[in-house]
């Protein structure tokens, strides 16, 4: 306990009369130095006078005695809970009971001091000393110290005691505990999650555990430790400058290049009814375009079938603008709305199955002469009914041109998604409106782990016996042919055939670099799990927003129930994000979005292509790797993916536009550039 000149403020307080226990927090000027030396008075902490009620306002200008007289004893009375001591005042004539002195300060509990007793001599003259400078503070305050004096008072002593700075230094240790304690909890809220503690809870009976907690956990501190630290120099951008040489051009159409036929002078018409989702039917729509005019036939603006899945009713004109669609390719492939009336009741007899892949030669063998002789065929699905090599360069070209430049959005998605994007860049960390020129950089995530495609992996993810009932029976109603079938789940896990979980996702987001305060767009829909197996991602993730965050309920009406316009909002929110993380390659919106980004971001969008493969074996080490041996392989893994390198062959066009008949590398000789 420090003195009263070297510290003057001490804390005093007291039990009242009647058990109640009243604290009073004083500010005692250095009068004289008092001894602490004694052991018995240090251990006290301090001085318990006798309480100050509440006191009683209409004798708040009675004088107190402060004679040394008036104090007589101190006894000691013991209580339920250790010894309390009671100083007992003695009034004089002309003294004012202590009770009736008014409570003017702010009350703070404090420390009991021992059996009088017990007090050596030098300690009990020290509490007589304390209790004659507490009365003494009480009559100079009643009597109407100048408060610009007690205020000059005050600041000379935290000023000659260094206690400013010192208060300084524990308000940022305060802040940092504060901070800690944020990642701490975040981490404690995904370990939480276990099957165990659902259960416990009453959850839903179908429990899905969170796995990797060890791993999740070392992310959490990662992400506190690397608040303050800048991020790496490639993470939003690509470390690859080669993708520049490469410029669109599918635009362009090649030297000798014909118009087509007018409908009643070519082959015939060709109907496609495109199943699955928006973007399986948007590739559907560039195949039909393609063997149109490699059949030089008339097409049928494309129609959507009902899928049992998307549950979407949204037709070709529902999504994507049909004039402009037709004008665009008017000199490629001639397209009408409907079939002439003589011959509508003719294509239903004329629904043709094509092998996946099939090439060009099986187009003009099988398919050419029976359009000649029915002058209709009509093509079920036909999203992988195309082979991408061998094909003619001009076949090639029409399908990007279509892909990239043909199929534009209705205005109505088109603006709607637009505004996805101007609210992820115009905003700050605390999601207030940002100043134009401090525009946010945000990072868009692909989580494909809906209920169709974590059913249609045949992977298992955590959840056990009752997870796989669940994903057997939506199998058996979805996908018949696949319900037949037996998987060794681990196998798939290994050869990296399963969708990223939620948890991996995270886990890879983190060790590339990305830190707490990365605004971060989750394109998809209803996740398997729901909340609780997304909560790793929006706790070690708080910036998160989907397009039902950022979109007003009015605004995002028109969408309500069209799967597949909602899909077009995720494409535009994830086209023009900075970076683009996908979770499973397969995906056709992932493929398209990457394909997308390659096509016309110069070279500088950056995409994350993790190599489930790798991630997969790097993961089995879950239970005892370093978070740092875990990043770098991370990095390295997703490194290796973004090499800049032409379509392989035999590779979507849509996926790796990077060829001749999409793009146009740019050649630089002595004298000049030029383009091929």
């Amino acid at each position: 306990m420090e003195t009263a000149d070297s510290t003057g403020d001490q804390i005093f307080g007291a039990k009242a009369r009647g058990g109640r226990r009243s604290l009073l927090a004083l500010s005692v000027p250095a009068r004289q130095p008092i001894s602490t030396t004694d052991s018995s008075f240090q251990q006290s902490g301090a001085l318990l006078a006798d309480g100050y009620s509440t006191g009683h306002h209409e004798q708040q200008n009675s004088k107190l005695s402060t004679s040394p007289q008036t104090i007589t004893s101190i006894t000691t009375c013991s209580r339920q809970g250790g010894l309390s001591s009671r100083v007992q005042a003695t009034q004089s004539p002309s003294s004012t009971s202590l009770d009736s002195v008014p409570q003017t300060y702010s009350l703070l509990p404090i420390a009991e001091v021992p059996d009088s007793s017990k007090l050596s001599p030098k300690a009990r003259s020290s509490v007589l000393s304390y209790t004659k400078l507490l009365y003494q503070h009480v009559t100079t305050r009643k009597k109407g110290t100048n408060p610009t004096n007690s205020r000059r008072r005050r600041k000379q002593l935290w000023k000659n005691e260094g206690l400013l700075p010192l208060l300084l230094v524990l308000s940022w240790i305060t802040f940092a505990w504060w901070y800690l304690s944020q990642s701490k909890e975040a981490a404690s809220q995904i370990l939480q999650l276990s099957p165990k503690v659902q259960a416990e809870n009453g959850s839903s009976p179908r429990i899905h555990s969170v796995m990797y907690e060890r791993l999740l956990s070392l992310a959490a501190n990662a992400l506190t430790e690397e608040e303050f630290k800048n991020e790496p120099e490639d993470l939003w951008g690509n470390p690859i400058q080669d993708g520049k040489s490469w410029q669109p051009c599918a635009d362009q159409r090649t030297p000798g290049h014909f118009s087509p036929p007018e409908p009643e002078n070519s082959t015939g018409y060709i109907m496609i009814s495109a199943n699955g989702g928006l973007n399986q039917q948007r590739v559907a729509v560039c195949n039909a375009v393609a063997v149109a005019r490699l059949l030089n036939a008339t097409l049928v603006l494309p129609f959507f079938l009902f899928n049992s899945v998307w549950m979407d009713p949204s037709q070709f004109g529902d999504i994507f603008q049909e004039s402009f669609f037709i004008d665009y390719l008017q000199d490629d492939v001639r397209i009408v709305k409907e079939l002439p009336v003589e011959l509508q009741s003719l294509h239903l007899n004329n629904k043709i199955e094509v092998p996946k892949e099939a090439t060009p030669s099986f187009y003009l063998t099988n398919i050419l002469p029976l359009l000649l002789r029915a002058q209709v065929v009509h093509f079920r699905g036909f999203d992988n009914s195309l082979s991408f090599d061998p094909i003619p360069f001009d076949i090639q070209r029409l399908r990007c041109r279509c892909n990239f430049h043909a199929l534009r959005f209705v205005p109505k998605i088109q603006e709607t998604g637009d505004l996805i994007i101007q609210r992820m860049r115009a905003k700050t960390l605390q999601w207030g409106p940002a100043k134009p020129e401090h525009t946010t950089k945000y990072l868009a995530l692909h989580m494909r782990f809906e209920m169709d495609m974590v059913a249609h992996s045949l992977c298992e993810f955590g959840g056990g016996e009752a997870e796989r009932e669940e994903l057997r029976a939506y199998r058996a109603i979805h996908f018949a042919m696949l319900s037949r079938l037996e998987q060794n789940a681990s196998r798939l896990r290994e050869d990296g055939h399963c969708p990223l979980m939620p948890e991996e996702a995270v886990l890879m987001l983190v060790a590339l670099g990305f830190n707490r305060g990365t605004h971060l767009y989750l394109a998809g829909a209803h996740m398997y799990g729901g909340q609780s197996r997304m909560s790793a991602l929006t706790n070690l993730y708080p910036y998160l927003a989907t397009k039902e965050d950022l979109l007003t309920p009015a605004e995002l009406a028109p969408f309500i129930n069209r799967s597949s316009q909602l899909a077009a909002l995720d494409f535009i929110g994830c086209v023009g994000a900075d970076v683009f993380a996908m979770t499973d390659s397969g995906s056709q919106l992932s493929s398209l979005v990457a394909g997308f980004r390659t096509y016309a971001g110069a070279g500088s969008s950056s995409t994350i292509r993790p190599n489930k493969k790798r991630l997969a074996k790097i993961l089995q080490e879950n239970a005892t790797i370093e978070w740092s041996q875990f990043a770098n392989k991370v990095r390295k893994s997703v490194k290796e993916t973004k090499k800049i390198a032409v379509r392989p062959f035999a590779r979507s066009v849509y996926r790796h536009p990077r060829c001749k008949e999409c793009m146009c590398l740019r050649q630089k000789s002595k004298n000049q550039t030029r383009w091929s």
